[in-house]
């Protein structure tokens, strides 16, 4: 019997021979710490301003979020969680985030912002009036050019009317 030589194995040889030849003419280069940016403490400070006020707007944001999420449940009632007796699910008293407030002269002042929770129903009873004031005009705009035309065919019948006898 002869032997077969094994023509499956050359080809991945070579691709082994080369990539290890690639690997050994490419140098790997040694790891450097990097460049530290150095900050400055104003600069620190400025940026932390920035993040407390990021985070109170967060804050408020998950604020309004607890309210919509608790007038759902207030309206669905049918989470077996909550009595059907209990009135309101939450109660709504004065809330404010932390803020910091930057004076013309550089300085800065931790305070507190008001957080408005009523604003939206505000906003969409104010817009429901509008609206209502906005169809109460166009009513009366079209009630008047109904009466203007039907006035303006009664004027006509008269005066055929009293051309006829």
């Amino acid at each position: 019997m002869k032997k077969i030589p094994d023509t499956d194995k050359k080809p991945i040889l070579l691709r082994v021979s080369l990539l290890q030849l690639a690997s050994v003419t490419t140098a790997i280069v040694p790891l450097q710490p990097q460049e530290e940016k150095i900050i400055s403490e104003p600069e620190r400070l400025i940026a932390q301003v920035e993040r407390v006020n990021q985070v109170a707007g967060e804050l408020e944001a998950a604020i309004l979020e607890l309210k919509v999420i608790a007038n759902t449940v207030n309206t669905q009632r049918r989470y077996p969680l909550f009595k059907k007796e209990l009135g309101n699910i939450c109660q709504y008293f004065a809330v404010s985030v932390p803020w910091v407030k930057r004076k013309a002269d550089g300085s800065f002042i931790l305070t507190t912002r008001k957080v408005d929770l009523f604003r939206a129903e505000r906003e969409a009873t104010l817009l429901a009036q509008q609206l209502r004031q906005r169809t109460k005009k166009r009513l009366a705009s079209q009630r008047q050019r109904k009466n203007k035309s039907g006035a303006d065919t009664k004027c006509l019948f008269k005066k055929v009317l009293v051309n006829k006898s």
